[in-house]
């Protein structure tokens, strides 16, 4: 994935990362490249607002199983709640999504996808694990996105203790999947950052470093 270190400050976001923008959501996060620490990265800011910036790609997981990023927030959201519509929203979150897998989704729950993408505007993905720094869900709580179950969120950051800090994080996306789906991933579609704060109204504003997919292999 094209890294935000390489940029420059004030640049355009790099056109392989694309912004992902919800119909009934007429408030965009904003998302501009800056400095911290000396590196470049991307800023998120959000009021009432949600939109995400995606990188596309089609990815054997068992290839590249190890995500691995950094990330600050300014604060928690004081209102965001893991299992309900109303509290949906996150200061940070990282997206993984997959293609379409004939063995987990039959013909109505396709016909219910697309019903969902009309509804919400843009293509949405037929699975997803979404990693969060949530206000006060335990780190390692597993749940069922509130607006679909297709999507998993899983509590990698909780409360205030490390806000204002820069956490590294790393993941093996393929155990993630088989302990939250049940089965092996279909291909991984792309990648995802998203600050949000469209359901709570509230103000956040975190960063994010770069985003990188490696082998098994890699070292922690």
């Amino acid at each position: 994935m094209p890294p935000f270190s390489d940029q420059a400050v004030g640049a355009q976001i790099p056109h392989e990362w694309s912004s992902i923008t919800f119909r009934k959501t007429p408030r965009h996060t904003q998302y501009s490249l800056v400095r911290e620490e000396g590196t470049v990265v991307i800023r998120a800011q959000a009021q009432a607002s949600a939109s995400a910036l995606t990188h596309r790609l089609h990815v054997a997981v068992k290839d590249f199983p190890i995500l691995r990023w950094r990330w600050k927030i300014e604060h928690v959201l004081a209102t965001s709640d893991i299992a309900r519509r109303q509290g949906d929203d996150y200061p940070a979150r990282v997206y993984v999504t997959f293609d379409l897998d004939p063995k987990r989704n039959s013909m109505g729950e396709r016909m219910r996808h697309r019903a969902a993408e009309l509804l919400f505007g843009g293509e949405l993905p037929y699975s997803g694990l979404c990693y969060v720094w949530d206000r006060r869900a335990a780190v390692g709580t597993t749940a069922p996105n509130a607006y679909t179950a297709n999507v998993r969120m899983i509590v990698v950051e909780t409360g205030p203790q490390h806000a204002g800090q820069w956490v590294e994080e790393r993941r093996n996306v393929f155990e993630d999947y088989r302990a939250a789906f049940g089965s092996d991933p279909p291909p991984m579609a792309g990648v995802a950052i998203m600050t949000d704060t469209d359901d709570t109204g509230e103000s956040v504003t975190a960063w994010y470093g770069d985003v990188l997919l490696e082998r098994a292999s890699a070292s922690p």
